[in-house]
């Protein structure tokens, strides 16, 4: 078994990054099982020998989506919302005044609660925002992810996840016993699959990414990959989020914390560069 896992985890890092605990045998083998079940498989090798044979990219495709972490909630530690909605959002309204453009990408968006958190924080400030394009594109790995995150339909318990009852009121409407996020909301959230460690610079620039509790999840040649390539797709005033739990302290040297805006980066100034390089 410990050999079968080996194999998933040497897969499940080249094809989406993620580094499994190969020590938590019993944890992986429980995510796994409903998938083994619907595969029709006696058994988790049966899984990893069908896997690594390919050949099957919708059993893969099923493996990943058991194996990510979809966990999220609506504004998700709440300090980088409300740093955007204090500082940054006022000022790049500011630098952006002539194009009247602003781009953001909410990348590993699991089911959709960070990108829509966006979104309503957006719509609140739709007064300012007014003859303003404001672009919010929303990627994840998971197929099944993505999937629910287009369909908007989140559970009683979902909602009350950090999300006030007023945004509540005011952006949902109720279905069933779920509640659907507004077809005016979801029309302003552009949702795509992507693998994080393929080529993202197709999407074009942005002013502000999300990127919060992925890179947690894998080892340390990717985080300064994914980072290093994040730098080229961010403007040169924009803001990287990253989770509570994540930094770019000695992974990255391409960005610096935002001295204003707890919780988020910048890209270095050519100035901080020569301090660091003189260091």
């Amino acid at each position: 078994m410990r050999s079968d896992l080996a194999a998933l985890a040497a897969l499940l890092s080249d094809r989406i990054g993620l580094a499994v605990d190969e020590g938590k045998h019993q944890a992986i083998e429980m995510r796994l099982q409903p998938t083994v079940a619907a595969a029709g498989l006696p058994n988790v090798s049966e899984l990893v020998h069908r896997l690594s044979k390919g050949g099957d990219p919708a059993l893969l495709d099923r493996t990943i989506d058991a194996m990510v972490t979809c966990e999220t909630l609506f504004f998700r530690d709440r300090k980088p919302f409300e740093a955007l909605r204090a500082t940054v959002l006022p000022r790049l309204r500011e630098a952006r005044r002539a194009e009247r453009r602003i781009r953001i990408w909410s990348a590993a968006c699991a089911t959709g609660q960070e990108p829509y958190s966006l979104a309503m924080l957006i719509d609140e400030q739709q007064r300012e925002f007014a003859g303003w394009r404001v672009e919010i594109v929303a990627s994840d790995v998971s197929a099944a992810a993505v999937a629910a995150a287009r369909e908007g339909r989140y559970s009683q318990f979902e909602v009350q996840r950090g999300l006030p009852t007023p945004l509540l009121l005011r952006h949902f409407q109720r279905d069933g016993e779920a509640w659907r996020i507004n077809d005016h909301l979801r029309a302003h959230v552009e949702f795509r699959r992507a693998n994080l460690i393929d080529e993202f610079g197709r999407f074009g620039r942005f002013d502000i990414v999300f990127c919060r509790n992925v890179l947690m999840y894998m080892d340390v040649e990717r985080r300064r990959d994914i980072l290093q390539r994040l730098s080229r797709v961010l403007a040169d005033d924009g803001y990287l989020a990253l989770g509570a739990a994540e930094t770019v302290v000695g992974i990255s040297d391409e960005f610096e914390p935002a001295p204003d805006c707890a919780g988020l980066f910048r890209r270095k100034t050519p100035a901080s560069l020569r301090m660091a390089a003189n260091s």
